[in-house]
Formats: structure tokens, sequence, C-alpha cells
């Protein structure tokens, strides 16, 4: 009799481990689903850091190319966020 009820024992244990186990992983996906809608709630007037870049790259492009592409790439590029700038400023 004592081999059932150390069986039963063993059984018990792995059920609440495995409750445990569940738990954590609830928990894991709340914060997950918490930080995804924390990104979602940017205001309108915003723009992601790797937007902005893009934009100030294809504008210092476009500056350079209008200048036949002579003159010093950094003066490009500084025109270029200044412009983007005062254009996400705007919206």
């Amino acid at each position: 009799m004592s081999a059932k009820k150390t069986v039963k024992k063993k059984a018990v244990a792995k059920k609440a481990v495995a409750k445990k186990a569940v738990a954590k992983k609830a928990v894991a996906k709340k914060a997950v689903a918490k930080k995804k809608a924390v990104t979602k709630k940017r205001s309108a007037g915003t723009v992601a850091a790797e937007r902005r870049y893009q934009m100030i790259q294809d504008a210092a492009y476009y500056l350079a190319e209008k200048s036949d592409f002579s003159g010093d790439t950094l003066e490009h590029w500084i025109a270029a966020e200044k412009q983007i700038d005062v254009q996400l400023k705007a919206k």
C-alpha cells in the first residue's frame, strides 16, 4: 500500500509543478502584451527614430543630387536634418 501512496504523491507533485509553470507563462504573455500596447499609443505627431533617419537619408541624397554630388556630405546631412525636423514639427 505504501507504494500506491508514493505514486499518488508524485502524481500530485507533478501536477502542482505543471500548474506553476503554466501560471508563469501566462504572466509573461501579459507583460509582452502591455509592452506592445504602450508602443502603439505613440501620439500622431511623433515619428520613430528609424523612420526619421530614413527621411533624413533621403533628403540628404536629394540635396547632394541637386548640387551634382559635389560639396561636403556632412553639410548635406545637416541641412537634411534641419529640413526634416521642421517638417516633423509642423505636423
